[in-house]
C-alpha cells in the first residue's frame, strides 16, 4: 500500500537572482524518521519553510496526503523552527489556549505532562526564561499535536551533548508513532541510531535520499562517515 505523506516534485526558489533551490524532487512516507542533512547554508531550511507554506514564490509542487500545501497541510504539520519565534509573553497556559483554538489535534494533557517532565512553570512567561528553557518549551508546544508530520528544523545545534540526547529522548518518545518525523542536522552522529532514511541537501539540491541500512551496507561505512566524505571541502 503507498502511504506517501509528502511529495515534492520539482520545486525551485530564487532570492532576486539567486537560485537557492534548484529542482528538489522528494517522496517520503508515514512512520518513518527522516533525517534532512547537510552543512550550513545547503538549503535545508528553505526547504522546510516551503513544505510549511512560509515560502512563497516559488516553481514546483508540493502535496501532503495528496493536498496542495495550504491551510489542510498547515492541520497536520506540527513544525519547530531553527530560531525562536514566540511572543515573549506567552506563557504555557496561554499556549495552550491559543493551541487548542489553533490546532484539533493539539493534546493539553500531553503538554501539560512536557512541562512537568521537562520542569517547566506553565505560569512563567517566555521572556523571563533563560535559553535553554525556552527551547524546551518550544519543544513542548511541537510535540503537544497528535501530528501527521512533525519537522524539527536543527533542534540539537547549538547545545552540550547531554542536552541533545535529552532532546532527542524527549523527541522520540512522545511524537505520534505511525507520523512521519523529520529531523534537519548537521550533526548527523547524533541522530544516525534512529533515522530509517537520509536526504542528503547541498547548494540547493538533494544529492542522496536512500535507506540507511541500504546505505550502510552499499558503502560500508556510517552514515556520519558517508556524510563528512559527500561535504569535505
Amino acid at each position: 500500500m503507498n502511504n506517501t505523506i509528502l511529495e515534492i516534485k520539482d520545486l525551485n526558489k530564487h532570492y532576486g537572482k539567486r537560485e537557492v533551490i534548484r529542482g528538489v524532487n522528494l517522496s517520503l512516507t508515514s512512520g518513518k524518521i527522516v533525517g534532512l542533512c547537510g552543512p550550513n547554508g545547503a538549503g535545508k531550511t528553505t526547504i522546510i519553510k516551503m513544505i510549511v507554506g512560509l515560502l512563497r514564490d516559488f516553481k514546483g509542487e508540493k502535496r501532503v496526503n495528496g493536498d496542495l500545501v495550504g491551510s489542510t497541510s498547515k492541520a497536520v504539520i506540527s513544525y519547530q523552527p531553527d530560531v525562536e519565534a514566540l511572543n515573549p509573553s506567552l506563557t504555557g497556559k496561554k499556549a495552550a489556549v491559543t493551541y487548542s483554538e489553533m490546532y484539533e489535534d493539539f493534546d493539553a494533557g500531553l503538554l501539560e505532562d512536557l512541562f512537568t517532565k521537562l520542569k517547566l512553570e506553565s505560569d512563567l512567561p517566555i521572556r523571563k526564561m533563560s535559553k535553554g528553557m525556552r527551547e524546551k518549551f518550544q519543544l513542548a508546544l511541537t510535540l503537544s499535536r497528535k501530528a501527521d508530520i512533525y519537522i524539527f528544523d536543527e533542534p540539537i545545534a547549538g547545545v552540550d551533548p547531554a542536552s541533545r540526547d535529552s532532546i532527542m529522548d524527549t523527541i522520540l518518545s512522545n511524537y505520534t508513532q505511525d507520523a512521519l518525523l523529520i529531523i534537519s542536522t548537521h550533526l548527523i552522529q547524533d541522530i544516525e541510531s534512529v533515522l530509517d532514511e537520509v536526504v542528503f541537501v547541498n547548494d540547493g539540491l538533494i544529492t542522496l535520499h536512500e535507506n540507511c541500512d541500504d546505505l550502510r551496507e552499499a558503502r560500508n561505512m556510517s552514515i556520519d562517515e558517508i556524510f563528512r566524505e559527500e561535504f569535505k571541502w
